[in-house]
Protein backbone atom coordinates (compact mmCIF):
# COMPACT_ATOMS: atom_id res chain seq x y z
CA UNK A 1 0.00 0.00 0.00
CA UNK A 2 1.65 3.32 -0.94
CA UNK A 3 2.05 5.88 1.72
CA UNK A 4 -0.72 8.80 1.41
CA UNK A 5 -1.73 12.21 2.52
CA UNK A 6 -5.34 12.72 3.07
CA UNK A 7 -5.72 15.94 4.23
CA UNK A 8 -6.20 17.37 0.46
CA UNK A 9 -8.48 14.27 -0.74
CA UNK A 10 -11.59 15.18 -1.58
CA UNK A 11 -14.63 12.49 -2.97
CA UNK A 12 -17.62 13.31 -4.87
CA UNK A 13 -20.85 11.33 -5.13
CA UNK A 14 -24.46 12.27 -6.72
CA UNK A 15 -25.51 13.84 -3.79
CA UNK A 16 -22.62 14.25 -1.37
CA UNK A 17 -19.14 16.07 -0.61
CA UNK A 18 -16.50 13.57 1.50
CA UNK A 19 -13.76 15.87 2.58
CA UNK A 20 -11.54 16.35 5.43
CA UNK A 21 -13.16 17.91 8.84
CA UNK A 22 -11.91 21.24 9.36
CA UNK A 23 -12.37 23.05 12.93
CA UNK A 24 -16.00 24.91 11.72
CA UNK A 25 -17.29 21.42 11.09
CA UNK A 26 -16.90 21.45 15.39
CA UNK A 27 -20.74 22.43 15.87
CA UNK A 28 -22.05 19.61 13.70
CA UNK A 29 -19.49 17.02 14.70
CA UNK A 30 -20.59 17.57 18.45
CA UNK A 31 -24.49 17.70 17.42
CA UNK A 32 -24.11 14.34 15.87
CA UNK A 33 -21.78 12.62 18.49
CA UNK A 34 -23.64 14.04 21.08
CA UNK A 35 -27.03 12.84 20.08
CA UNK A 36 -28.12 9.11 21.70
CA UNK A 37 -29.80 7.88 18.84
CA UNK A 38 -26.69 8.11 16.70
CA UNK A 39 -24.60 6.84 19.48
CA UNK A 40 -26.60 4.46 20.51
CA UNK A 41 -24.43 1.56 19.04
CA UNK A 42 -21.19 3.26 18.75
CA UNK A 43 -18.07 2.60 21.40
CA UNK A 44 -18.21 6.09 23.06
CA UNK A 45 -21.02 7.27 24.90
CA UNK A 46 -22.70 10.64 23.75
CA UNK A 47 -20.32 13.69 23.90
CA UNK A 48 -20.88 15.88 26.86
CA UNK A 49 -18.69 19.06 25.68
CA UNK A 50 -17.49 20.64 22.15
CA UNK A 51 -14.31 20.72 22.83
CA UNK A 52 -14.29 16.97 22.18
CA UNK A 53 -15.23 17.72 18.89
CA UNK A 54 -12.09 20.04 18.50
CA UNK A 55 -9.94 17.80 19.86
CA UNK A 56 -10.85 15.06 17.01
CA UNK A 57 -10.72 17.55 14.27
CA UNK A 58 -7.50 18.57 15.48
CA UNK A 59 -6.16 14.93 15.38
CA UNK A 60 -7.60 14.33 12.36
CA UNK A 61 -5.99 16.96 10.55
CA UNK A 62 -2.51 15.64 11.94
CA UNK A 63 -3.14 12.14 11.25
CA UNK A 64 -4.48 12.44 7.55
CA UNK A 65 -1.43 15.06 6.52
CA UNK A 66 1.06 11.59 8.05
CA UNK A 67 -1.61 9.62 6.21
CA UNK A 68 -2.24 7.70 9.49
CA UNK A 69 -5.57 6.81 8.99
CA UNK A 70 -8.88 9.46 7.14
CA UNK A 71 -11.84 10.75 8.37
CA UNK A 72 -14.09 12.33 5.52
CA UNK A 73 -17.15 14.44 6.69
CA UNK A 74 -20.22 13.56 4.48
CA UNK A 75 -21.62 16.91 3.48
CA UNK A 76 -24.75 17.31 1.10
CA UNK A 77 -23.98 19.27 -2.04
CA UNK A 78 -27.57 20.37 -2.83
CA UNK A 79 -27.33 22.79 0.30
CA UNK A 80 -23.99 22.40 1.89
CA UNK A 81 -25.28 20.39 4.82
CA UNK A 82 -22.95 18.47 7.43
CA UNK A 83 -24.32 15.00 7.38
CA UNK A 84 -22.25 12.77 9.31
CA UNK A 85 -18.95 11.44 9.08
CA UNK A 86 -17.15 7.71 7.91
CA UNK A 87 -13.49 7.11 7.37
CA UNK A 88 -10.84 3.86 7.07
CA UNK A 89 -8.65 3.72 10.42
CA UNK A 90 -6.17 1.04 11.70
CA UNK A 91 -3.97 0.91 8.84
CA UNK A 92 -2.01 -2.17 7.85
CA UNK A 93 0.22 -1.34 5.03
CA UNK A 94 1.75 -4.34 5.27
CA UNK A 95 -1.70 -6.94 5.19
CA UNK A 96 -2.94 -3.99 3.32
CA UNK A 97 -6.17 -3.83 5.35
CA UNK A 98 -8.27 -1.05 7.01
CA UNK A 99 -11.27 -0.80 9.24
CA UNK A 100 -13.96 1.47 8.30
CA UNK A 101 -16.29 3.37 10.39
CA UNK A 102 -19.28 5.73 9.90
CA UNK A 103 -22.14 7.77 12.09
CA UNK A 104 -24.57 9.62 9.92
CA UNK A 105 -26.82 13.05 11.79
CA UNK A 106 -30.46 10.98 12.63
CA UNK A 107 -32.13 13.59 10.65
CA UNK A 108 -30.37 12.60 7.25
CA UNK A 109 -30.81 8.78 8.15
CA UNK A 110 -33.50 6.57 5.39
CA UNK A 111 -32.27 8.47 2.55
CA UNK A 112 -29.10 6.42 1.22
CA UNK A 113 -26.39 8.92 2.08
CA UNK A 114 -24.45 6.49 3.78
CA UNK A 115 -24.33 4.03 1.15
CA UNK A 116 -23.74 6.39 -1.41
CA UNK A 117 -20.81 7.51 1.30
CA UNK A 118 -19.46 4.06 1.67
CA UNK A 119 -19.77 3.28 -1.96
CA UNK A 120 -17.30 5.94 -2.70
CA UNK A 121 -14.91 5.36 -0.02
CA UNK A 122 -14.48 1.69 -0.30
CA UNK A 123 -13.68 2.29 -3.39
CA UNK A 124 -11.11 4.43 -2.65
CA UNK A 125 -9.56 2.73 -0.40
CA UNK A 126 -9.08 -0.47 -2.59
CA UNK A 127 -8.42 1.66 -5.78
CA UNK A 128 -6.24 4.68 -4.48
CA UNK A 129 -4.54 3.35 -0.92
CA UNK A 130 -4.59 -0.68 -2.75
CA UNK A 131 -6.28 -2.35 0.07
CA UNK A 132 -6.88 -5.86 -0.27
CA UNK A 133 -9.45 -6.15 2.70
CA UNK A 134 -11.56 -3.56 4.65
CA UNK A 135 -13.37 -4.71 8.23
CA UNK A 136 -15.55 -3.64 10.04
CA UNK A 137 -16.77 -4.32 13.75
CA UNK A 138 -20.68 -4.00 14.74
CA UNK A 139 -22.83 -3.97 17.69
CA UNK A 140 -25.24 -7.08 16.43
CA UNK A 141 -28.11 -5.04 17.40
CA UNK A 142 -27.40 -2.58 15.43
CA UNK A 143 -29.51 -3.53 12.22
CA UNK A 144 -29.23 -0.80 10.21
CA UNK A 145 -25.80 -0.63 10.04
CA UNK A 146 -25.20 -4.74 10.03
CA UNK A 147 -27.92 -4.44 6.51
CA UNK A 148 -25.90 -1.57 5.08
CA UNK A 149 -22.59 -3.88 5.39
CA UNK A 150 -24.31 -7.06 4.46
CA UNK A 151 -25.60 -4.94 0.93
CA UNK A 152 -22.01 -3.45 0.59
CA UNK A 153 -21.21 -7.55 -0.05
CA UNK A 154 -19.54 -7.32 3.68
CA UNK A 155 -19.69 -11.01 4.80
CA UNK A 156 -19.82 -11.58 8.47
CA UNK A 157 -16.82 -13.15 9.77
CA UNK A 158 -17.28 -13.59 13.59
CA UNK A 159 -19.28 -12.76 16.67
CA UNK A 160 -16.62 -11.41 19.78
CA UNK A 161 -19.02 -11.84 22.66
CA UNK A 162 -18.82 -9.06 25.13
CA UNK A 163 -16.34 -7.45 23.29
CA UNK A 164 -17.14 -3.98 24.48
CA UNK A 165 -18.01 -1.99 27.25
CA UNK A 166 -19.54 1.44 26.72
CA UNK A 167 -20.57 3.24 29.96
CA UNK A 168 -22.08 0.86 32.30
CA UNK A 169 -23.22 -1.65 28.99
CA UNK A 170 -21.40 -4.77 28.07
CA UNK A 171 -22.19 -5.50 24.37
CA UNK A 172 -21.16 -7.95 21.85
CA UNK A 173 -19.89 -7.32 18.23
CA UNK A 174 -19.84 -8.79 14.76
CA UNK A 175 -16.64 -9.22 12.68
CA UNK A 176 -17.68 -8.20 8.74
CA UNK A 177 -15.00 -8.12 6.31
CA UNK A 178 -15.21 -7.22 2.47
CA UNK A 179 -11.90 -8.32 0.05
CA UNK A 180 -10.95 -6.78 -2.67
CA UNK A 181 -11.90 -9.78 -5.06
CA UNK A 182 -15.41 -9.25 -3.54
CA UNK A 183 -16.07 -5.83 -4.29
CA UNK A 184 -14.91 -6.12 -7.95
CA UNK A 185 -17.23 -8.80 -7.87
CA UNK A 186 -19.84 -6.95 -6.98
CA UNK A 187 -18.89 -3.46 -9.08
CA UNK A 188 -19.21 -5.29 -11.93
CA UNK A 189 -22.23 -6.66 -11.16
CA UNK A 190 -21.73 -10.57 -11.43
CA UNK A 191 -23.27 -12.64 -8.64
CA UNK A 192 -21.55 -16.22 -7.52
Amino acid sequence: MPTHTFEKVNLHTERLLLRPLTQADAPDLYELRSDPRVMRYHSTTPWQSIALAQALIQRDQKAMAEGEYLRFGIQRLSDGKFLGSCGLFNLDQQCRRAEIGYELNFAAWGFGYMHEALVELIAFGFTEMSLNRIEADVDPRNARSVLSLERLAFQKEGHLRECWIVGDEVCDSLVYGLLLSEWQTKKSGVEK
